[in-house]
């Protein structure tokens, strides 16, 4: 009876040791350590053969290291000495004397600006040593750098194309440009966040929602309340898809009358480039990726154009614009609301470059190496120039500005102007 208590305890203590031996294998597994068994009576262990040693623990992967800290940001805008703006002694800046002129009308009453601007009253038009000591007296250059450090960007051209048309529609004039239609809403957020002052946000209400506006696609297909909106009808769709871009032009009626049209407002949606968009289908080549050679893609295939101009939901409402001051030569109004000057006029983004500031530019011509270093006005914006270092170099009116104006597609670098204790915060 003994014997069997005692075999009986044996066998209890032999489960017990199997089943921590389980379990600390299982440990062992998840590179635990194993925990230390009890210790077995004598005889328990004179019947039992000895455990197996524990398997060594597998080595775990290191952890990955950690990511190194994202670069600090670069400060948009630097101040620099003129000593550093390459060409700044060569340029004639006599040349640019009547477009700072103009950015004056509009900036002369803003404190920041009022001295600057009341310096310029007596320099005359062949004063280009005095204008350039005028510049250095008043002036402090400010380098221009993306928020990741780059200096160099991307410029571009535009200018004020001349299509043809009629206040009527009849053929070849079937083709409309629209005013703003009544149903557009424009939202300003700056009453929201003064740091949002430069975006504006388009749309429409949709019963008690307000839903983006009608994208391209669905304003030349009908769906969009534009009926009635017309100001003129031209007689081709390529040149009016341009003229949206450019923002401004000039429309030879069939009747004899020069009519010229501006931007009125945009449908909210981004810009797109259908340029770009021909590249990736492999429709056209990089060198070809010009205005003139999207038209003659689009020559090539009139079934295709819809697609093409589609591409870009974006669309560009117009108003009719009286010539300023009788002149029909001035330059379209820009968004600073004064003509643009040929050659010496560029739009910017106003989030990093203040409108009607000057600004220094240093890039080339058109698929050119030869220098384009001069002083031109920011005194425009426009859908596609996004970024510090960005600028679109206003050529001027007519088709040799259009030639140059479609082949411009360079790096450049920018320094603006700022009157001396500008305050930077307004950035």
């Amino acid at each position: 009876m003994v014997c069997f208590e005692r075999f009986s305890r044996m066998i209890e203590q032999l489960r017990a040791f199997r089943l921590l031996l389980v379990v600390a294998l299982a440990l062992l597994s998840a590179c635990a350590s194993a925990p230390v068994p009890p210790s077995v009576p004598q005889e328990t262990a004179a019947a039992c053969p000895a455990p197996a040693p524990c398997p060594v623990c597998p080595v775990c992967p290191a952890p990955p290291p950690a990511a190194p800290p994202p670069p600090p940001k670069v400060s948009v805008l630097e101040p620099v000495g003129f000593d550093e703006l390459p060409g700044w002694r060569e340029d004639d800046l006599t040349q640019a004397l009547g477009a700072l002129r103009t950015s004056c009308t509009a900036l002369r009453f803003q404190p920041s600006w009022k001295t600057a601007c009341a310096g310029l009253e007596n320099i005359g038009s062949g004063e280009n040593d005095r204008l350039r000591a005028y510049f250095e007296s008043e002036f402090v250059p400010h380098r221009l750098a993306s928020p990741d450090g780059a200096t160099q960007g991307l410029v571009t051209g535009y200018y004020e194309p001349l299509l043809r048309g009629s206040r009527s529609q009849a053929a070849p004039f079937l083709f409309p440009l629209y005013a703003p239609p009544e149903d557009l809403l424009t939202i300003d957020l700056t009453a929201i966040n003064p740091d949002l002052k430069h975006l504006r946000l388009r749309g429409r209400v949709d019963g008690k929602r307000v839903v983006p506006y009608y994208s391209r696609a669905e304003i030349e297909n009908g769906t969009a309340p534009v009926a009635g909106r017309e100001i003129v009808w031209v007689d081709n769709p390529v040149e009016a898809f341009f003229l949206q871009i450019q923002g401004s032009g000039r429309v030879q009626l069939d009747s004899g009358e020069l009519l010229r049209i501006g931007y009125a407002d945009q449908n909210g949606h981004p810009y797109r480039s259908i340029g770009r968009w021909l590249l990736d289908q492999g429709e056209l080549s990089p060198g070809e990726a010009t205005m003139q050679g999207i038209k003659s893609w689009a020559r090539a295939n009139p079934a295709r154009l819809p697609e093409l101009l589609n591409r870009n939901p974006s669309y560009v409402f117009f108003r009719e614009i009286a010539p300023r001051d009788g002149d029909p030569n001035s330059g379209p109004i820009g968004a600073l609301g004064v003509p643009l000057t040929a050659g010496r006029s560029i739009a910017v983004d106003p989030r990093y470059v203040p409108l009607g500031a000057p600004v220094f530019l240093e890039t080339t011509w058109p698929n050119s190496n030869a220098p384009l270093v001069r002083l031109v006005l920011a005194q425009d914006t426009g859908g596609a120039i996004r970024g510090a270092v960005r600028a679109d170099f206003f050529w001027g009116f007519g088709a040799e500005a259009g030639s140059l104006a479609g082949k411009m597609r360079q790096n450049g670098r920018m320094w603006v102007l700022l009157p001396r204790g500008y305050p930077l915060s307004l950035r």
